[in-house]
């Protein structure tokens, strides 16, 4: 994979995000990072699944920041490449969002999209 590839496909966290992962997963006993993973339905198409994890597998790619652990699968990486996590705290409530350049479209929810 050229240099070019491997940008496209890198996924970050905004501290936001970092700061309220690492705080939810020291709350959570033996628990080490937050899964994101991308699944077919919802209604745009696909949509983004969170899950508190205590292992990593053998194709998961992590993302480390300031104490916080996203682990993505290789499968989700190809719809998330050029995405940024981040934690969003206004009127409407507080939520993981993830700002995705491969999205189309998305719904009002915020957790479903299309390619």
């Amino acid at each position: 994979m050229g240099a070019d590839a491997k940008t496209a496909m890198k996924v970050d966290m905004t501290e936001a995000a970092a700061k309220r992962i690492a705080r939810i997963v020291s709350n959570e006993a033996g628990k080490t990072a937050l899964r994101v993973s991308v699944e077919g339905g919802g209604c745009s198409g696909f949509s983004y699944k969170f899950d508190l994890v205590d292992t990593r597998n053998d194709d998961d790619v992590a993302i480390e920041k300031d104490g916080a652990t996203v682990l993505i699968d290789d499968l989700s990486l190809v719809y998330m490449g050029g995405s940024v996590i981040d934690f969003v705290d206004d009127l409407m409530g507080q939520s993981f969002q993830i700002r995705n350049p491969n999205a189309v479209a998305s719904c009002g929810c915020g957790t479903s999209f299309s390619i």
